[in-house]
């Protein structure tokens, strides 16, 4: 006997309903046979999860770029002509490249580690009538499942019992509040945060105790839905790999043109095969700049030292410089702007409403004190005391006590505690008799104690039925009669709080002697009303604001209900206080197919309330098909799908899931939403100095491609050999560009609007400039050459040796046309840029020594120099710094030029 699995919205169902579809019974489950069968038709509770990768596919995948090609291609030339020692450096430069593209995609492999991981779980199953322990993995659709407190569900089902059964469901629904629980059908269709009488696998049961029968399992539940979005959310280069790989292009294609130029002009002038083979050679590894992966990544990670300083922890070193040009964030609500813990925010009593906060466990009145209702608000916090089941967990070695139950119950306990001294002598002077527990029927909640002078009754509950209770109010230290005129002053106060966000509780009570077990219900007194909120963190609005300066579009997506998510967006500065634009899950569902118009009123919109998993990942999609780098904060296993597809993805260090933080590129250690904005600015920051060592390599690689051409065709003989490009590229490249790298950006950098996606690493503008630093560079070392050539020496080892020398200074003289047009000339950003001098000293001296040891300057192919040449060189390389820097002047004050 089967089912036909799975019952679809078994929510819409009633309880016999759900039975007979599943073939089980609510109170002997089915069969240990039926179990092993269903077992065998339905699998395992488990996700079946895409195969990995292998190691060795993931390291062959690094040697897909053309670049590499192209190297690869040098040094097979290079072992054909028996030039091993070039082959081998050529090698050398591909295997470290490829050490590092395979490194930073290990980390990938763990985010499904995460899920994987919330499986590891056991659960209580009734069949054949007993109740027994197996493995999560084990349950099948049909079994029946009892719950208690502090049980994490195993599977998704639907309720058939319930005993004020509630389930914190914030991490699946980003719901703030408990969700209570009954056993009623839902008719027509229902969000996940609004089936009431479902259960979901992996959140929690906080209160009370119920069955379920089980109706999905595995892959058929929310969290197994969401799993699948994880994993084929596909994610996305981020741009600045994608800027320096075009950057590569580029560069390949300028190689092959003089390349093509130098073998033609060979040609015709009659050279060598062998020579042109191998100035070919030369040129190929004078294009790429092999340093730049290093140096990227290198600052990249210098980068992440000083973010992790701030509380940010980065995973992927891309996502900081990603995070720099980020233009949309994305944000959770619960947890994320609030503090994702319940506190009483207002009352209203029938003569007045007052708004209070607790500040170091002291209860203050936001507007001054109460001056109408005091009795009112004294009365309310005894009912509120005592009509609780809020408990005290008890301290252990790791923890201290802490207070369990009821999110609103707790809030409540917290706001006595505040308020009244010595309140938990109240235990002895009210000793509880009989409990009217909360349910879904009589929505409210009563307790009866007996007190020295008799018996006292304490409610809370829904406003509209707990006012069907109430006979009486209070009016400060009066009771009057409630008639119909107030009863509706009541319920309008209560609409006009629920619109602003506030999740609202009326309170009753009743005293004297004629109290009993069976009346306590009968003739209550209406105290009034409490407002309870899931209060925004105290720096969210600071952080809101800065990203507002900044250029970015700060966007509230949560599972909550609207009129909350309006009301947190407005306290924190997300939108204006006459703001009433709100998107719900019902309205994406309603334009699964977007036209211009609905996909432009969504990219306008900044609250998005009631949206499941699936729609986040809808709204990030939107938002980068628009032109946007989009960052995704989140925490809850629903965030898991949409913070994979963003650009930058940021969990939540202390409130986040497992799985949000394994899938997330960046872990805020304090929760911080303030913390962004440090790593925002840092990420600018590191961009600016990845620009300036990019700028810095291609001019200088550009000015050796360049060098090796016009060399070749003047002076064959005397023309740099690859191995000497590779040293220059290796060593005295990137020692500069790396301390670049680590210098400090400018100071206004979260003044301005985020870079264009859409603009390369290397502008227009900046190719013009990088052409001119090429050109200047080149003349001197061209014209160096030239000139010893004809008045100093023909021997064409002392030449080339002339030429390497004055090109080596000249790109680390260079490295000081890389400062500010904003600063002076002498003191910038550069010049007090500490690694600036500790690469000049580590470039200088690696220069002294190959020329001082004999085997260095054999290995290159260097000669030794009379100090008489080592003088012309370093006159001829300061040349270009001397130029370039009159430009810029010239520039500054006159920007015409």
């Amino acid at each position: 006997m089967s089912i036909n699995y799975p019952v679809k919205n078994a929510f819409a169902l009633t309880v016999d309903e759900v039975t007979v579809a599943h073939k089980t019974s609510i109170t002997q489950g089915i069969t240990q046979p039926e179990a092993k069968k269903r077992g065998l038709t339905w699998g395992a509770n488990t996700y079946k999860t895409r195969q990995q990768k292998s190691l060795w596919y993931v390291m062959l995948q690094q040697f897909k770029s053309p670049i590499v090609g192209l190297l690869a291609a040098g040094s097979v030339v290079s072992v054909y002509f028996k030039d091993i020692l070039d082959a081998a450096a050529i090698a050398a430069v591909i295997v470290i490249n490829a050490l590092i593209g395979f490194l930073m995609e290990l980390q990938a492999r763990t985010s499904m580690n995460a899920l994987k991981k919330m499986d590891v779980i056991l659960a209580k199953v009734i069949r054949d009538g007993a109740t027994t322990e197996i493995a999560a993995e084990q349950l099948v659709p049909g079994d029946l499942v009892p719950l208690e407190a502090g049980d994490i569900v195993p599977a998704d089902g639907r309720l058939v019992e319930v005993h004020r059964l509630q389930c914190d469901e914030s991490s699946l629904t980003g719901e703030s509040f408990p969700t209570n629980k009954f056993t009623e059908k839902i008719s027509g269709q229902a969000a996940t945060g609004d089936q009431h009488n479902m259960i979901f696998k992996g959140t929690a049961v906080i209160n009370g105790n119920g069955k379920a029968i089980i109706t999905g399992i595995a892959g058929h539940t929310q969290l197994g839905i969401i799993t699948s979005l994880v994993e084929s959310s596909a994610e996305t280069a981020t741009p600045l790999d994608k800027k320096l790989n075009n950057l590569s292009k580029r560069l390949i294609w300028v190689t092959l043109a003089m390349t093509a130029i130098f073998a033609i002009s060979g040609i015709i002038e009659g050279k060598k095969a062998l020579l042109i083979i191998e100035t070919s050679i030369a040129l190929a590894v004078a294009a790429i700049p092999e340093g730049l992966p290093i140096v990227a990544t290198v600052a990249l990670s210098y980068g992440m030292l000083l973010m992790a300083r701030r509380n940010v922890i980065v995973k992927k070193l891309t996502a900081v410089e990603t995070l720099g040009s980020t233009g949309i964030i994305l944000t959770d609500k619960t947890g994320t702007l609030t503090e994702n813990k319940i506190n009483v925010n207002s009352f209203s009593f029938p003569e007045e409403s007052i708004r209070v906060h607790i500040e170091n466990n002291v209860l203050k009145f936001t507007h001054g004190p109460i001056k109408l209702s005091a009795p009112n608000f004294d009365k309310l916090l005894l009912a509120g005391y005592l009509c609780n089941n809020a408990g005290i967990v008890a301290a252990n070695k790791k923890s201290q006590a802490t207070l369990s139950g009821d999110p609103v119950e707790v809030a409540l306990i917290n706001l006595c505690n505040a308020a009244i001294p010595n309140v938990t002598a109240l235990n002895q002077q009210y000793t509880r008799v009989a409990e009217l527990p909360f349910n879904s029927d009589i929505m409210m909640m009563a307790t009866l104690h007996k007190t020295q002078s008799g018996l006292f009754a304490a409610a809370k509950g829904s406003v509209e039925r707990l006012l069907e209770r109430c006979q009486k109010i209070q009016l400060g230290p009066t009771i009057k009669i409630m008639d119909e005129q107030s009863r509706a002053d009541i319920l309008a106060k209560a609409e006009k709080m629920a619109a602003t966000g506030l999740r609202v509780l009326a309170f009753a009570y009743n005293e004297g002697g004629e109290l009993n077990e069976r009346n306590y219900l009968d003739q209550l007194i209406y105290i009034g009303m409490a407002g309870f909120i899931d209060p925004p963190r105290l720096d969210i609005k600071g952080a809101i604001f800065s990203c507002k300066s900044a250029g970015i579009k700060v966007v509230m997506i949560t599972g909550d209900h609207p009129q909350t998510a309006l009301n947190i967006a407005r306290k924190v500065g997300l939108i204006e206080d006459d703001d009433k634009d709100v998107i719900t899950g019902k309205e994406l569902l309603a334009n699964e197919k977007p036209s211009p118009g609905w996909i432009k009123k969504v990219l306008n919109t900044r609250v998005f309330a009631r949206i499941s998993p699936k729609q986040k990942l809808d709204i990030a999609t939107i938002y980068q098909q628009a032109g946007n780098i989009v960052a995704m904060t989140g925490d809850g296993v629903n965030d898991a799908p949409a913070l994979k597809k963003a650009d930058v993805s940021i969990a939540m260090g202390i409130r986040g899931t497992a799985v949000a933080k394994e899938t997330a590129s960046i872990i805020l250690k304090d929760d911080s939403f303030t913390s962004i904005v440090e790593a925002v600015a840092r990420g600018r920051e590191i961009f600016q100095n990845i620009q300036k060592f990019v700028i810095y390599l291609v001019s200088c690689n550009l000015s050796e491609i360049f060098i090796v051409t016009l060399l070749g065709i003047i002076t064959p003989a005397s023309t740099l050999l690859p191995l000497q490009i590779l040293f220059l590229n290796m060593v005295t490249d990137i020692f500069p560009a790396l301390a670049l790298g680590l210098g400090t950006g400018d100071k206004t950098v979260m003044h301005q609007p985020p870079r264009d996606p859409k603009k390369a690493i290397i502008t227009h503008k900046i190719w013009l400039n990088i052409a001119l630093y090429a050109a200047t560079i080149t003349f001197t070392v061209v014209a160096t050459g030239i000139y010893c050539t004809q008045f100093i020496t023909h021997n064409a080892g002392i030449i080339n040796s002339v030429v390497f020398v004055t090109l080596t200074f000249a790109q680390l003289f260079h490295v000081f046309n890389m400062s500010s047009t904003n600063e002076a000339v002498l003191v910038n950003e550069i010049t007090r840029n500490k690694f600036i001098w500790v690469a000049m000293a580590i470039c200088t001296g690696a220069v002294v020594l190959v020329f001082a040891v004999p085997q260095l300057r054999y290995i290159l192919g260097l000669s030794a120099l009379p100090w008489k040449l080592w003088l012309i060189a370093i006159i001829g390389s300061s040349f270009p710094l001397i130029v370039i820097q009159a430009y810029k002047l010239l520039s500054k004050k006159n920007p015409a030029v």
